[in-house]
């Protein structure tokens, strides 16, 4: 039986969800035992990350121009990256990020590898199959948030205002949500999606993404004194 695009949505989410286990940065975070200096490099790279991805949703828009609905999940996605860019100034700033700080941070390979690929994927990938991979990979990233926001108002003393960039992503967008399943049924419609290439973006997105967060980890247990 041909699944609808809502059921492959899910099914395709499930398959790729990461290891509970795989991220040991979070759970440091949710019990406040990560130090300040750790959640000022998460601020930093993320800096980085917001940006390039802007770009990356954008171009993969263009490029989906035949594809309405999937050239129009795309721009949400452009969009939001900018609202999130806005909010997470405020996350930064309660780190004790300044410009110039900004300007002078040297971004960790480990944590830039997602951007990269996203970037990759954003030349290469066929658009329709990033739709499914992106959507499976935002869940877990919208989890983390939730926990992450919730930590930094229960052990770190975070303002709302200051919470505001892992609120934005923790929060569940049906809006988005119709957005994918439309695409995803514009591609089933057109017979131009493959699961095997879902997966394999998938796959490659969450590896990246488990990456990033255990570089941050691994800095945690470095203890360096500062972040550059």
């Amino acid at each position: 039986m041909t699944r609808t695009a809502r059921e492959l949505l899910e099914t395709t989410t499930g398959k790729l969800a990461p290891d509970p286990h795989a991220n040991r940065l979070v759970p440091l975070v949710a019990r406040g035992a990560a130090g300040r200096d750790t959640l000022t490099a998460l601020a930093l790279e993320q800096r980085w990350v917001i940006a390039a991805d802007r770009r990356s949703f954008q171009y993969l828009a263009e490029r989906a121009a035949d594809a309405p609905e999937t050239a129009a999940y795309f721009t949400a996605l452009a969009e939001g990256e900018a609202l999130a860019g806005e909010r997470l100034e405020a996350f930064a700033a309660a780190c004790g990020v300044t410009e110039e700080r900004a300007v002078g941070h040297d971004p960790l390979p480990g944590c830039q590898a997602y951007p990269a690929y996203v970037a990759w994927l954003a030349l290469n990938g066929s658009p329709a199959e990033v739709v499914l991979a992106l959507h499976a990979n935002f869940s877990a990233w919208g989890g983390y948030c939730e926990t992450i926001a919730a930590a930094l108002r229960r052990h770190y003393g975070f303002s709302d205002e200051a919470c505001a960039f892992f609120d934005f992503f923790a929060e569940p967008s049906p809006l988005l949500e119709h957005q994918a399943t439309a695409a995803v049924r514009e591609a089933l419609d057109a017979g131009r999606l493959s699961e095997r290439l879902v997966r394999r973006y998938g796959r490659l997105l969450q590896s990246y993404e488990a990456m990033f967060w255990h570089t941050l980890w691994e800095r945690e247990q470095g203890q360096p004194g500062q972040v550059d």
